[in-house]
């Protein structure tokens, strides 16, 4: 027995042609799409009508063109291979004015967006003039203009308010949409979900709500149908009295006589210790975890529970952001943490 990855494609293919029903999707397929799997996100997403794919690693762009010819792919991370960036039609972006400067004859033949630093401030051109000195330069091939929002998950934030409008003041100052840039994308899923499409753009660049998570709280389940699911086995159950301890340095002791059960996974298997702090689910009955080790899990249990049963970590009820919400972790961690390596992975056609 196994601990189990279970991927929910039909959820993963719903979700994707009904957004991409909505507007034109740019799929943030980064981190080996969320660690659901990079060939299958690809697939996926391309049987529901997406035909535009951003990561941030030049690897994963070369591999999406291995799969297909003709998509439009955007590496988010500047790099400085341009002969395989040139070779694989990758377009790239411009993370600033000094970039352009040193790089201008290099960045002959690549297409590139250009990125707004904004209030995220980890890369991008600080204002309009900037942008203006590479536009009106007419040498390098600009395809798009980008930001990316610090705040949008944050409802009621001044910071996003102010972040979108500086980005919208930027647009018009760089008359962004008389250009006819192929490329204009700002909204990550929070920022989609709150305002739908600003006016003037061509895609939402959506990640996480892609991938069954709900971007903030207070939304419903039904916006993002659960996609990954993560189950484990119960090995064995031991009885313990008051006192007596199970695992490494009395990892669990009991207060009381109890039963405990030990599951076949563990933080090896990429169970974040925070997600320890709360209960999973054992034939549809909820039970607190003991405690966490390498390859182990130690759950507090009853006489129900034996043997051979099924213990789920995360399904259609324990949902990835439903512990997000509880401060276990980002969505994407949680989901990057998942060690395909040694899970066990299923997919669900």
């Amino acid at each position: 027995m196994t601990a189990t990855l279970t991927i929910n494609q039909t959820n993963l293919y719903d979700q994707a042609r009904q957004l991409q029903g909505q507007t034109d999707v740019l799929a943030v397929v980064k981190n080996n799409a969320y660690n659901v799997g990079l060939d299958l996100a690809f697939r996926t997403f391309y049987k529901a009508g997406i035909r535009a794919f951003a990561t941030t690693s030049l690897k994963e762009a070369v591999e999406l063109r291995q799969l297909d010819d003709h998509i439009a792919i955007f590496l988010m991370n500047p790099s400085t291979d341009f002969d395989k960036l040139r070779e694989n039609r990758i377009a790239m972006t411009l993370p600033s004015l000094p970039f352009f400067r040193e790089h201008e004859q290099d960045l002959q033949g690549i297409d590139v967006h250009l990125e707004y630093k904004n209030l995220l401030r980890r890369s991008g051109f600080d204002r309009a003039d900037e942008m203006f000195e590479v536009l009106e330069a007419g040498t390098v091939n600009v395809t798009g203009v980008w930001t990316h929002f610090a705040f949008a998950d944050e409802i009621g934030s001044a910071e996003y308010e102010k972040e979108k409008q500086d980005w919208l003041d930027l647009l018009e100052s760089i008359r962004a949409e008389a250009r006819g840039l192929r490329f204009i994308h700002a909204q990550n899923s929070a920022s989609f979900v709150r305002d739908g499409l600003f006016p003037g753009h061509t895609h939402a660049r959506l990640g996480i709500l892609l991938y069954g998570s709900r971007p903030y709280s207070g939304l419903p389940e039904s916006l993002a149908p659960a996609v990954v699911s993560v189950s484990a086995n119960i090995i064995q159950t031991i009885r313990l009295k008051a006192g007596e301890s199970s695992g490494y340095s009395s990892a669990f002791r009991a207060e009381k006589d109890c039963v405990v059960a030990i599951a076949d996974i563990g933080y090896g298997d990429g169970v974040l210790r925070t997600r320890a702090k709360h209960e999973v689910l054992i034939n549809g009955r909820r039970y607190p975890i003991g405690a966490l080790m390498m390859s182990h899990l130690l759950v507090v249990v009853d006489e129900d529970v034996q043997p051979g049963d099924t213990v789920y970590l995360y399904n259609d009820v324990l949902r990835v952001d439903h512990y997000t919400f509880l401060g276990v972790g980002a969505n994407s961690e949680q989901m990057s943490a998942l060690n395909h390596n040694s899970l066990t992975k299923e997919i669900l056609a």
